[in-house]
């Protein structure tokens, strides 16, 4: 069963398992590897984030065990969802996304945008769903970005 957790309900030390986890940092934009003062910073941010209105942020947990974090969060397109899992719970991300984009539609977002690092490959299951797929260049890196209609 997956749950979504509000972050103060997690220990912010075991976020560090997955966020340092080869298998993760590979997907994602390069930054130091987080240790117990990066990741309470990391955390603090991401609820500033979810104290946002318009904006969620969560801990995501399979049967009590922390499998990583997803959030509908603004950034400069506008309102994009992040879904990051440790890899061996990749298989959850169309559960993960679903439950953003039905939260989004709560929420009264019309459009969102998820953007994959160059080193995923396409989404065949995000491609059918997005009106729209380009590259864009953000923080010295290269994404495929999905713009998607909330609600359909």
């Amino acid at each position: 069963m997956i749950n979504y957790l509000p972050l103060d309900a997690i220990t912010p030390n075991d976020f560090i398992p997955i966020l340092n986890k080869p298998s993760t940092r590979q997907h994602l934009i390069e930054h130091a590897p987080f240790d117990a003062q990066s990741i309470k910073a990391w955390v603090r941010e991401k609820r500033h984030i979810d104290a946002q209105d318009g904006c969620l942020v969560r801990a995501v947990s399979v049967n009590n065990c922390l499998v990583g974090w997803c959030g509908i969060q603004r950034a400069e397109m506008g309102v994009e969802l992040a879904i990051v899992l440790d890899n061996t719970h990749w298989g959850l991300g169309r559960h993960v996304f679903k439950f953003l984009l039905l939260r989004a539609e709560q929420l009264g977002h019309q459009v969102i945008y998820l953007h994959l690092l160059h080193t995923r490959r396409d989404s065949r299951f995000l491609t059918q769903r997005a009106r729209r797929v380009f590259k864009t260049h953000m923080l010295g890196e290269c994404f495929t970005t999905y713009e998607i209609k909330v609600g359909d």
